[in-house]
């Protein structure tokens, strides 16, 4: 993968270094809030995309989820279906891969949410990022432009080049 310039970072690059990047991050929404949280645990995330019986997004569940709609109203997972707590596909707030990073970093802290669903144009989706990927994705950045601004400041290199 090449690297993006700086300031030219989008999210498909950060679903790429993302611990969702290679791992099965969707969950059938007939599925048990206990299988839910089983692939919470397998795979160390905190949150999954929701898909309908046609394959198609149907929301997303959260470790928030569990804990706000199961644990502290004394449900059982093993008997409560995803979709019976996932935050719905129509209040989802979603991004396009080529969106930048600082687009769907504003996104999710304007509606303070931890996980953004990535979605192609035919509302397919492709991916989702957390804001550990994208503070990340940040902080490489940031890393760079330092190490560009030291390298200069003692006479390597004869150009500053993002």
């Amino acid at each position: 993968m090449v690297t993006p310039k700086l300031g030219e970072r989008d999210a498909s690059y950060a679903w790429n270094k993302s611990c969702y990047s290679g791992i099965d991050y969707a969950i059938d929404d007939e599925s048990t809030v206990f299988e839910a949280v089983n692939k919470f645990a397998a795979y160390n995330v905190g949150c999954l995309v929701t898909k309908d019986a046609d394959g198609k997004l149907s929301g997303v569940i959260s470790e928030r989820d569990y804990i706000t709609k199961i644990a502290l109203l004394g449900r059982t997972g093993k008997t409560t279906k995803v979709k019976e707590i996932s935050t719905k596909a129509a209040n989802l707030v979603t991004a396009s891969p080529n969106e930048t990073v600082d687009s769907c970093m504003a996104k999710m802290l304007s509606k303070d949410i931890r996980h953004l669903p990535l979605v192609d144009d035919d509302m397919k989706v492709v991916g989702i990022i957390s804001i550990k990927d994208l503070i990340k994705s940040c902080l490489e950045e940031k890393e760079h432009t330092i190490q560009s601004l030291a390298s200069f400041a003692v006479g390597e290199g004869g150009h500053f080049v993002m």
